[in-house]
């Protein structure tokens, strides 16, 4: 099972995730289960005396975690002229980055990984996803050569459907993020999927969808796709695509042996880009909810540094997968 799989590898490498929303309870429970299991160390951000309070009113024992409380953080001089710095064109000034410092956990939290004081940050379960990702952009930023910040999911399908991407395991992008991507934006999905892929041990095989198939429909949608295609090829990616292809044509070996003859990519595509969010959306669902497929995620991507956004609706155990999850595609 790839979550197995990624949990052994978290142990492996030790990393350290700060959990900046340590008044929710199940982040509480959630770092008790992440310690016991030795997936990550763990940073819980708040006042000491009350998280404690909190974790024995839960049942939660969190001793083994690191307590930071921001306003008596030593290094909060140092994080507070970072800020500034990344923000100066923004009019931040001193007095505001420290009160956001002070009173914002996933600024904080954001920083900490930012800086090296974390690994990876896991936010969400108390906060809407655009305060992670306000966070996320503005204290991290993108990785070099990309502009844009999308998300994935991992798809494990049912056994019925293990011929499908890697003995059933594909990747689908985007599907939480950007609403109605650009080519270039839609070529840096593709890259950061990629990524994601080999992250989790695929070799990725990058599939940008469309309801046509190397030119058989004639639509501006199909152009979008057609000239990420372009920009992937002119930045001499290392990692197989082809597109545009529609779904089977990516998946379904017969199909793309008919349709795209030749192409490294179709019928064998592990990698799903889709053409915009509504469709990565309700792919992923469909593929879950009829297909009885497992879907671990939004992973976000892009980022310089891992972090990964929780739905306000997960459960102990979802913290704890994406807590393993971000440490290892940080790796």
């Amino acid at each position: 099972m790839i979550i197995e799989k990624i949990k052994e590898k978290a142990k492996e490498l030790g990393k350290t995730i700060v959990l900046p929303e340590a008044e929710d309870e199940r982040v509480l429970l959630a770092a008790e289960a992440i310690i016991k299991g030795g997936l990550t160390k763990v940073v819980l951000i708040g006042d000491e005396e009350k998280i404690k309070y909190d974790a024995k009113s839960v049942g939660a024992n969190i001793e083994g975690a690191k307590i930071i409380d921001p306003k008596k953080f030593q290094k909060l001089n140092e994080y507070v002229a970072e800020l500034v710095e990344l923000r100066k064109k923004k009019g931040m000034t001193e007095q505001l980055a420290r009160q956001i410092l002070k009173t914002e956990p996933r600024y904080f939290g954001a920083m900490m990984v930012r800086l090296g004081d974390a690994d990876g940050m896991v936010a969400g379960s108390a906060s809407p996803t655009a305060d992670v990702l306000r966070a996320a952009i503005q204290v991290i930023g993108t990785k070099p050569g990309l502009k844009t910040v999308s998300s994935c999911f991992i798809m494990v399908l049912d056994e019925k459907a293990k011929n499908y991407g890697d003995d059933g395991i594909l990747i689908f992008s985007d599907c939480g993020v950007v609403p109605h991507p650009n080519s270039e934006q839609m070529a840096d999905i593709a890259t950061s999927a990629a990524y994601s892929a080999r992250q989790i041990g695929l070799d990725p095989r990058v599939a940008l969808l469309s309801f046509s198939t190397m030119g058989s429909a004639s639509h501006e949608c199909v152009d979008r796709v057609q000239e990420a295609v372009k920009i992937l090829k002119n930045r001499s990616v290392d990692f197989k695509f082809d597109g545009e292809l529609q779904a089977d044509a990516a998946l379904v070996p017969s199909v793309g042996e008919k349709k795209a003859p030749g192409s490294e990519v179709a019928g064998k595509a592990n990698v799903l880009v889709f053409p915009n969010l509504s469709a990565g959306n309700i792919g992923y669902k469909l593929v879950q909810r009829l297909g009885n497929a497992e879907a671990y995620g939004p992973i976000l991507q892009g980022l310089a540094k891992p972090v990964n956004d929780l739905s306000r609706g997960c459960s102990v155990e979802d913290i704890v997968n994406v807590a393993a999850i971000t440490a290892v595609l940080g790796n």
